[in-house]
């Protein structure tokens, strides 16, 4: 199903939206297109392609604030790569470790839960980083929002264009 990459008014990019709630932005008149894709929609009286960048004609408040802690926005955060043994994997073969262990008084929190793959978890276990002597590959830390939106659309291939609306140091 086609995304659309939906752009503040001066550009900077928001976040990817279906792409009915891009018509129904655009039909709304608050955004304008900026890229298509080759599909196209068709009712009784219109035919259109579906959108692939809109741009929002005033700015908004589309700032959600803090990202939501998850097991997903973890892997999202630390690239899909165990902190541990610093190898790639897909989120199947990943889980989430406290850096303390909670038995040690460690909490929940975006400064203490790492991405592992479940080999180096077993082998951490319930002991601090020292005990083990691993290291992390880098210490965590609560993700900023606009950066987080940006690194996550930037893994999308949704549409050749949308590269262009990204940041150059995310292509």
């Amino acid at each position: 199903m086609e995304r659309t990459l939906l752009l503040n008014a001066s550009y900077q990019p928001l976040k990817a939206i279906s792409w009915r709630k891009a018509v129904t932005l655009y039909f709304l008149g608050k955004v304008e297109i900026l890229e298509e894709y080759e599909r196209e929609i068709r009712s009784v009286s219109l035919s259109m392609k579906l959108p692939a960048v809109i741009r929002l004609l005033r700015n908004s408040r589309w700032y959600k604030g803090r990202v939501k802690f998850s097991r997903e926005t973890v892997f999202q955060r630390d690239s899909y790569t165990c902190q541990y043994c610093h190898k790639l994997f897909p989120s199947n073969k990943l889980t989430c470790d406290h850096v303390i262990p909670r038995s040690h008084g460690g909490e929940t929190t975006w400064n203490n839960i790492v991405t592992a793959c479940l080999s180096c978890n077993t082998r951490k276990g319930n002991k601090r980083l020292e005990q083990v002597g691993v290291s992390l590959r880098k210490l965590p830390v609560e993700p900023d929002w606009l950066h987080f939106m940006q690194t996550s659309l930037s893994t999308a291939n949704d549409h050749p264009a949308w590269q262009i609306y990204l940041p150059q140091s995310q292509k």
